[in-house]
């Protein structure tokens, strides 16, 4: 039987005029106001929910809200966490 042949290949090398360098300003610390403002939604979300636990039945706006109390809370301390990922 024959000997099949052998082909070579030739190693990819990707263009080189494709590449630009690209300069990244780097980025200073967050404003302090940025911080306080951070810090004041977890805080405030969580407020909401314990004077839900506490005296929810006496504000008649917060009895009128029912469980969306919860989501109130939730979505104010989450929001505050959402904002560390941009925190300097």
């Amino acid at each position: 039987m024959p000997k099949s042949k052998v082909r070579k290949k030739a190693s990819y090398t990707p263009p080189a005029d494709r590449r630009t360098a690209v300069k990244v300003k780097p980025a200073g610390p967050s404003h302090p106001l940025y911080v306080t403002i951070m810090l004041g939604i977890m805080v405030l979300g969580l407020a909401w929910l314990v004077v839900n636990y506490i005296a929810g039945d006496k504000i008649p706006f917060m009895t009128d809200l029912g469980n969306w109390n919860f989501a109130i809370g939730f979505a104010l301390m989450i929001a505050g966490l959402l904002m560390t990922m941009r925190w300097r």
